[in-house]
Order: structure tokens, then sequence, then C-alpha cells
């Protein structure tokens, strides 16, 4: 494998990555490969991308189903 170094980058944009990775669970340098790779290869093609992203998003969609049973209860 080869080796790539990138010099004179804001501050911003380094805290944005690094901030980014760690919301996605993995180091700085994975998350810096896996960006190159979508920018130059297309859609996401890590697999684990892929699940995170279906993982987010199931998770948003999550709702109290006690709540939700209350309120059709209330309904009737």
């Amino acid at each position: 494998m080869s080796q790539l170094t990138v010099r004179n980058i804001p501050h911003e944009i380094v805290r944005a990555l690094r901030l980014r990775a760690a919301r996605n669970g993995r180091s700085a340098e994975a998350e810096h490969r896996l960006i190159l790779a979508q920018v130059l290869q297309g859609e996401e093609v890590d697999f684990w991308a892929k699940a995170d992203a279906r993982r987010a998003q199931s998770r948003k969609q999550r709702s109290d189903s006690a709540a939700l049973q209350r309120g059709m209860r209330d309904e009737r």
C-alpha cells in the first residue's frame, strides 16, 4: 500500500474529520481512507459504511411503543 501526506489543511477541516470519524466509530485514518474512496470511486464502497448509515437511519425512526399503544387506546 502507498502512503499519502496532505499538508496545510485548515484546523476546522481537521476537526470536522476527527468528529466525523468519532461519530462513525472509526479512526481518523480509516475515515480519511473511506472519504477518499467514496469521492474517487463513487457511492459508498465500504460495507461497514453502508451498515453504519442504515443503523443511523433506523435509530431515527424508532418510537416509544407504549406511547403509541396508549394513543391508540385513547382514540377508542
